[in-house]
């Protein structure tokens, strides 16, 4: 299996790295990745990782839900039916910046979010990688979805949404320059991605499920963020929370650290962490998960 390992950091340049720590991927391989820190802008990475040719291997198990929309274990069902009522509200959180208007979805898996945009006045396009995510998302919605940006015939966005997809791409500033190229000058960015500054993250540590290595190529802190977009000509107007994260997140780690324990225990554990994570989130917002609101 090839890996690639990066040399310098796409967000700062800088060429120093020192280790951070040792994750299994829990998903597929049971194989142990590193994850370097940024000497100067302290940005974590997944290095080395499989390279964009074979990092595909590294998708193909039903557990990982996301492309395969099934659900075989409870933790899985969880997941589903939170993703359900998250649709909705990612739906209206997006029309609180924006009128319905032409909407691009980066890693749309199986459609379900476009889906629900469509059903309530928008103009939806999709991007996913995945053949047998990409195949249901175009039954779904018969909309165009494309294996690749460089596919869109479209220019100009209203929107474009990235939930939990930024740090999976190989090019960050190359999508990034991409995407921001076929944004309308009024246009808006929802970008969604993990915070490695959580408390859950501190709390489960290499166990943490949001590390998921290595599809998780990049590991964001609000700087990070911040500093990524600048490089790009664009700001954060506003970072928001995604407090059923903590929940899932925190049971996933649970099954990863404490495989022998009973689901009971698992799940009150689960349960306890999450919400205590969003509790200690509220003073400098960082949840599990966070939203950022981008514009020129």
């Amino acid at each position: 299996m090839a890996l690639e390992k990066t040399e310098k950091c796409p967000i700062c340049h800088g060429t120093s790295f020192n280790a951070y720590l040792t994750c299994t991927d829990y998903t597929t391989s049971k194989k142990q990745f590193n994850l370097t820190e940024c000497i100067n802008c302290h940005f974590i990475i997944t290095n080395p990782r499989p390279d964009s040719n074979e990092i595909g291997e590294y998708y193909k198990s039903e557990s990982y839900i996301s492309h395969t929309g099934g659900s075989k274990n409870l933790i899985d069902k969880i997941y589903l039916k939170a993703r359900s009522i998250s649709l909705k509200r990612k739906r209206k959180l997006i029309q609180l910046h924006s009128q319905p208007g032409s909407l691009l979805d980066y890693g749309c898996g199986t459609g379900d979010f476009i889906n629900e945009c469509k059903l309530n006045g928008w103009e939806v396009q999709g991007i996913e990688p995945s053949t047998e995510a990409r195949i249901k998302a175009q039954k779904l919605t018969n909309a165009k979805i494309f294996p690749n940006i460089s596919e869109v015939t479209d220019n100009q966005f209203d929107m474009i949404t990235l939930w939990h997809v930024l740090e999976h791409v190989h090019n960050l500033n190359s999508i990034m320059e991409k995407l921001i190229g076929l944004l309308r000058p009024n246009g808006t960015i929802f970008i969604a991605v993990p915070n490695h500054n959580s408390w859950d993250a501190n709390k489960y540590k290499k166990y943490w499920a949001a590390y998921d290595v290595p599809r998780h190529l990049w590991h964001f802190s609000k700087d990070n963020i911040s500093m990524l977009l600048k490089h790009h000509g664009m700001k954060v107007n506003h970072i928001l929370p995604m407090k059923l994260d903590a929940y899932y997140v925190s049971l996933l780690s649970e099954q990863y650290k404490n495989p022998d324990q009973s689901i009971i225990k698992r799940y009150i554990r689960g349960f306890i962490n999450g919400l205590t994570s969003n509790i200690n989130a509220r003073k400098k917002n960082n949840y599990s998960s966070l939203i950022y609101v981008i514009k020129r």
